[in-house]
């Protein structure tokens, strides 16, 4: 299971900036200009963390995605993934 305090989101502001923010964080770890770089942010944040989960939200606010960053265990792993 991954470390439920080491978890982050990734979503947009209504100013149209991305912020990576750890879940139980007042304050956004970064923000940046585009998802695709507060995502990567944000995986190298729980990598060097330990581990976690990930989630980013869509422009309508709905999740879009949930990955597990190693080394947490992800208790359902993709199936077009080789073990």
């Amino acid at each position: 299971m991954s470390n439920k305090s080491n978890n982050r989101i990734v979503y947009k502001r209504p100013s149209g900036a991305w912020v990576n923010k750890k879940n139980d964080a007042d304050k956004a770890s970064s923000v940046h200009a585009t998802q695709q770089e507060a995502v990567e942010a944000a995986r190298e944040m729980l990598k060097n963390q330990g581990g976690g989960e990930l989630t980013t939200k869509g422009l309508n606010g709905q999740i879009r995605s949930k990955d597990t960053i190693a080394p947490g265990n992800d208790p359902v792993p993709p199936m077009d993934k080789e073990h």
